[in-house]
């Protein structure tokens, strides 16, 4: 059995999203490096459609970018599994769209897959509400950011039990949690 692991970068104030482009959140090589590694640990990728949209216009393209090669050369050969009310299949860039009730699509692929959700605000919120993620994985940069969505607004509450947490030479802090309640999904 897979497990539905959401990774994503935020400020300390939660924010996932950069006010501006020249804003984003930036790794260290330390960073960096294990946020590749993280990566290797998951069959595929699990997407909400904005999110999807947003990284296959780009990472296509970014194996020519460089210190990017790593990183796309994995990201662009997973399987992708994307959730949409308003896409029709078939996709482009390695991807599946799922069909029917999400959650029962997404215990399915998980059946046999450990599937990566990379940020997707909207599309996190509605796989916690149903109980989906099995892992929380949260990149906290050292930042604060006067505006922009912030993670799970609304939703809760949900106890977190700690895993981990590493400190980076950057001062970011990769911090792992697993759902209080969640029996025999780790």
């Amino acid at each position: 059995m897979g497990k539905v692991i959401l990774h994503s970068a935020v400020t300390v104030n939660a924010a996932y999203e950069a006010p501006t482009p020249e804003h984003w959140l930036e790794l260290d090589n330390d960073s960096k490096d294990a946020n590749l590694g993280q990566l290797t640990l998951a069959d595929a990728m699990l997407l909400g459609r904005k999110t999807y949209e947003g990284l296959a216009a780009v990472w296509p393209t970014l194996g020519q970018v460089p210190g990017m090669e790593k990183f796309a050369a994995r990201i662009n050969a997973m399987p992708k599994y994307v959730a949409s009310r308003t896409l029709s299949g078939p996709l482009e860039w390695n991807a599946t769209l799922l069909e029917g009730d999400l959650a029962e699509s997404v215990k399915k692929v998980k059946e046999n897959s450990t599937l990566w959700v990379s940020g997707s605000g909207e599309f996190a919120q509605a796989l916690a509400e149903r109980g989906l993620i099995d892992e929380y994985w949260f990149g906290v940069h050292p930042h604060l950011w006067p505006s922009g969505p912030r993670f799970f607004d609304g939703f809760g509450p949900l106890r977190l039990d700690l895993v981990s947490t590493t400190q980076y030479k950057s001062g970011v802090v990769m911090l792992r949690y697993r759902p209080a309640n969640a029996e025999g999904t780790a």
